[in-house]
């Protein structure tokens, strides 16, 4: 390369030179790209560009430098050696100037050319007329060199567009076989094949047989248009691929004179065609993954695409539904639409972009939760288009609302739990609390940091460090209870879990959480109040009555009494007021029993009616006597209730301890013998337990024990009463129960019922009539072949009992009878007041086909009111009625209301008693559905009433 002060020298050199330019007189025309005039190689003119392009800040800088040092190269690519040996790379075409010996030099840049579309856009026309003036045909001289250099400056630009495209251009004779090509396709084949005249030898083997017979298919075919193929380079030069493109130009008779066309690297394409399906296979598997589709509207024409994830996530595919904005809208959720169309709607006007999170309605029904990003863009035409993505997050929001949940309820649990923890150092001074442990002491956490545990431990609790709890056990233990003292000087009862453990340094500390149980023992307290106090008067009740008379019989002095009080014709309060009213009248008698009582007497109620009063001192009460007159006078008073004057009396039976007695139990049965032998005397009497009384009594516990063992092995009976229809056919029976006594004979119920009622074996024994009865009616069939259902009186198993429902189930299941045979009897007062869980419970058993019947109903006025709210189907007429209806009016008036108002209400109506012809006339008449009696038949045994069932009408 010549030095830059070469140049110098031959620039002077020249100078001296007489100048052709000179001697013409006048100065070529140049155009304003960069150009030279040369006379015999030595440049005697330069425009502006060209002394810019090398480096030079005048024109006259290049005049007389030789042409051979100024260009290095060879052809028409060369360098252009500028001020301190810059060199700029160029394309070089010579023209020579018409009517003269000078050359015109024309100089293109190509040390930053760009690919663009020159390559496709390239105007023909433009290069044949350049060369034509060129050629010198028309114009002048000056305008032909500005015509040369367009057109040696459009060719350089071509060439290096093909170039930096990979792209040549070839022509094939067809006749010779001779190919042609351009300097861009020689360059890009240069080295890469033997003979590299031959573009056919750079073809990979495999592919250049297919390649030939698709152009010889195009040959033999004239109305073939432009063939696109592709092939491989030779393997030895890794993975090279080509796309060619051929033309045939053919004579006027159709022969095929040439094929020309060009021939593109396409190596970089295809590799990020590959790179770019790649990229798309895996951002498809990432938005599958992720559950997030793309999509696009244009609002200009409504024109809305979504991505094939898009399509799966909302359950839709376009060849079902046209995907505009309103197959999107239509699949927002109801409740969102709305303000879900006013935002896209917005997002057109303003082009802000937004993101939002709504619900959708895929076509199967089901709901999901999308969100949404969205931004507007410009169009070609310059109109908006949205596009955006949408990402189920239908289970991340669920997810997020379970923990937000699950915090908020953990939160809450923490706001609310009167839990403290404390912090505290060897010596038990506290180092740090929680804010719950302040608010339970009263105290300000800087006030409680540095008090030791005994400060704010209460004086009346023994002092004891927190370490001595874990000094001499496990490192953690529980305190079960400490009293502590809280600022405001009120006492606070606290459980505390107190652990030992080493920080990292090594110093011991101890962690104790402060639970407060003031709460908690207050409720245990009131527990064993209520424990051993009735609940309605709260009165001491029988464990607590057992408790003191266990003292007083461990006392020396034995000088004790108990009564038994019974308020007299209680029942009839109940019937006819309510029970509501009947507790306010227990209520009123416990605290006149309870205020009015000397001292060293005490009230107690041992159930429903039933008072005790127990006396520590006999004698100061003026003796036995004496003791019994006064509380009979407390017991005989006047009651306001209910807007009327209520009298009351009470029988009393006493009891006083004496050899005999072993404990509180033999007392309080002595005293309730003694109860039970005054109230047979009439209202208002007394009896004293004695040894005749106590042995008529132990003759009731020998009868209650004879009962139980009968119970055990199985020795009662039941005989059945038959329920028949106004035409006489047997409906149900009712199971009625016997004792037949091996040494006694047959003991009717009026006998053992009562001691069956004292010796509590009432439940036990409803259980063993149940079993037994729904046993024995399993068999039981009309002649018309009709089942035959069975009734259960039950007195002692009554629905408020915990096990009701689960006893009838059992019972049911182990005799196999239908459900819709059952009839479970029960007086009136043991339906009435029912708690809302027990009435679902014998709901549960009349869906399941059973039917209960209110026994003995009519007998108070109370009860007619009462009829719509007990939970019965069938509605027995008290048979103090039905004797009467054919005489009296009276009764005769309460049957006919009683009737009517079940048939109103769609309860089945059973007269009871039926013993005439006229009753059974005049409560047929009324429409009575049904009809018990010894008009039809007495109580039989199973076998005899099966045989009332052989003869079918009993009327």
């Amino acid at each position: 390369m010549p030095r830059s002060r070469d140049l110098h020298d031959a620039g002077r050199a020249a100078r001296g030179r007489p100048l052709a330019a000179v001697r013409l007189g006048q100065e070529i025309p140049l155009p304003e790209s960069p150009a030279l005039v040369c006379d015999d190689g030595v440049v005697v003119q330069a425009n502006l560009a060209a002394a810019r392009l090398a480096g030079w800040p005048h024109p006259e800088s290049l005049i007389g430098f030789s042409l051979r040092r100024l260009l290095v190269g060879v052809g028409t690519d060369a360098e252009l050696i500028g001020p301190q040996g810059r060199a700029v790379p160029v394309r070089v075409t010579r023209w020579s100037v018409p009517g003269t010996n000078l050359d015109a030099v024309f100089l293109v840049d190509v040390s930053d050319l760009r690919l663009a579309s020159d390559l496709r856009r390239i105007d023909r026309h433009r290069l044949t007329e350049v060369e034509r003036v060129a050629a010198g045909a028309v114009r002048p001289v000056a305008e032909q060199l500005r015509a040369a250099g367009e057109l040696a400056e459009e060719r350089a630009r071509l060439l290096e567009a093909q170039r930096i495209a990979r792209i040549g251009n070839v022509s094939w004779e067809w006749s010779t076989r001779e190919f042609s090509y351009s300097p861009a396709l020689a360059e890009m084949f240069s080295g890469r094949c033997a003979n590299p005249a031959d573009p056919l030898a750079h073809i990979h083997p495999v592919d250049l047989p297919d390649l030939l017979g698709r152009v010889h298919q195009m040959v033999s075919d004239p109305q073939a248009g432009t063939l696109q193929a592709g092939f491989r380079g030779l393997p030895e030069h890794g993975e090279t691929r080509y796309v060619c493109r051929l033309r045939a130009e053919r004579s006027d008779s159709g022969e095929v004179l040439r094929l020309v066309g060009t021939v593109q690297d396409v190596t970089q394409a295809r590799a990020l065609e590959h790179q770019l399906r790649e990229e798309q296979r895996r951002l498809a598997e990432a938005q599958r993954v992720a559950r997030i589709g793309t999509w696009e509207w244009e609002p200009g024409c409504d024109r809305l695409i979504w991505s094939d994830m898009m399509q799966e996530l909302y359950g839709v595919a376009v060849v079902e539904l046209p995907t505009t904005y309103q197959t999107y809208l239509s699949l927002v959720h109801p409740e969102d639409r709305d303000w879900v169309d006013e935002l896209w709607r917005q997002l057109v006007l303003d082009r802000v972009p937004v993101e939002c999170e709504h619900r959708l309605v895929r076509p199967d029904g089901e709901v999901r939760t999308f969100r949404y990003y969205g931004a507007a863009t410009s169009d070609t035409s310059g109109g908006v288009r949205l596009i955006g993505t949408a990402q189920d997050v239908t289970e991340q929001r669920a997810a997020q609302t379970r923990m937000e949940r699950s915090s908020q309820r953990f939160a809450d649990l923490v706001a609310i739990a009167p839990v403290g923890i404390g912090i505290f150092d060897d010596t038990d001074r506290l180092v740090d609390a929680n804010d719950a442990l302040c608010r339970l002491l009263g105290y300000n956490l800087e006030t409680l940091r540095g008090m030791s545990a005994a400060a704010f431990t209460h004086p009346d609790e023994p002092q004891r460090s927190l370490r001595n709890h874990t000094s001499a056990g496990p490192m953690s233990c529980t305190v079960p209870q400490r009293m502590l003292l809280r600022a405001d000087g009120e006492p606070v009862y606290c459980e505390l879990h107190v652990s030992a453990s080493v920080q990292d340094d090594g110093q011991r500390f101890l962690l104790v959480v402060f639970t407060d149980v003031t709460e908690r023992r207050r409720v245990a307290e009131a527990l064993t109040y209520r424990a051993t106090h009735d609940e309605l008067t709260g009165l001491p009740n029988r464990a607590a009555i057992k408790h003191t008379l266990t003292e007083l019989l461990a006392s020396p002095n034995r000088d004790i009494a108990v009564l038994f009080c019974d308020i007299d014709n209680f029942k009839r309060v109940n019937d006819s007021l309510g029970h509501d009213a009947g507790d306010e009248l227990l209520v009123a008698m416990a605290g006149g029993l309870r205020d009015r009582l000397p001292e060293g007497c005490t009230a107690a109620r041992l159930s429903g009616d039933v008072f005790v009063v127990i006396c520590s001192d006999v004698a100061a009460q003026g003796g036995p006597e004496s003791l019994v007159a006064m509380v009979s006078a407390l017991l005989r008073t006047v009651i306001p209730l209910r807007g009327q004057l209520i009298r009351v009396s009470g029988a009393i039976g006493v009891a006083v301890p004496d050899d005999s007695t072993n404990g509180p139990e033999d007392l309080l049965r002595f005293a309730d013998a003694a109860l039970f032998e005054a109230k047979r005397g009439g209202a208002g009497q007394c009896a004293m337990a004695n040894a005749a009384l106590m042995a008529s009594a132990d003759r009731q516990v020998e009868l209650e024990c004879e009962l139980r063992e009968a119970l055990a092995r199985d020795e009662l009976q039941l005989h059945y009463q038959p329920v028949v229809g106004p035409g006489g056919e047997v409906l149900s029976a009712e199971a009625l129960v016997r004792w037949p006594h091996p040494e006694r004979g047959m003991v009717f119920p009026d006998v053992f019922l009562p001691v069956a009622e004292q010796g509590g074996l009432m439940r036990e024994l409803d259980r063993w009539v149940l079993r037994t009865a729904l046993r024995e009616a399993r068999g039981w069939v009309a002649p018309d072949g009709r089942p035959v259902a069975v009734a259960v009186n039950l007195s002692g198993l009554v629905p408020g009992e915990p096990d009701f429902v689960a006893t009838v189930v059992n019972a049911v299941a182990d005799s196999g009878l239908p459900w819709e045979r059952l009839v479970l009897e029960l007086v009136e007062t043991a339906l009435v007041g029912l708690p809302s869980q027990t009435r679902q419970a014998m709901a549960d058993l009349v869906q399941r086909g059973a039917r209960f019947a209110v026994d003995d109903f009519g007998t108070g006025y109370s009860s007619l009111a009462r009829l719509k709210d007990l939970p019965a189907q069938i509605v027995k007429v008290d048979r103090r009625f039905v004797s009467g209806v054919g005489v009296d009016p009276s009764d005769f008036a309460v049957a006919r209301a009683v009737v009517d108002m079940a048939r109103a209400m769609g309860r089945t109506c059973v007269a009871e008693g039926v013993e005439t012809a006229i009753q059974f006339e005049v409560l047929r008449g009324l429409g009575v559905d049904a009809y018990q009696g010894w008009l039809f038949s007495r109580a039989v045994p199973g076998p005899e009433f099966r045989d009332l069932l052989e003869r079918g009408s009993l009327v």
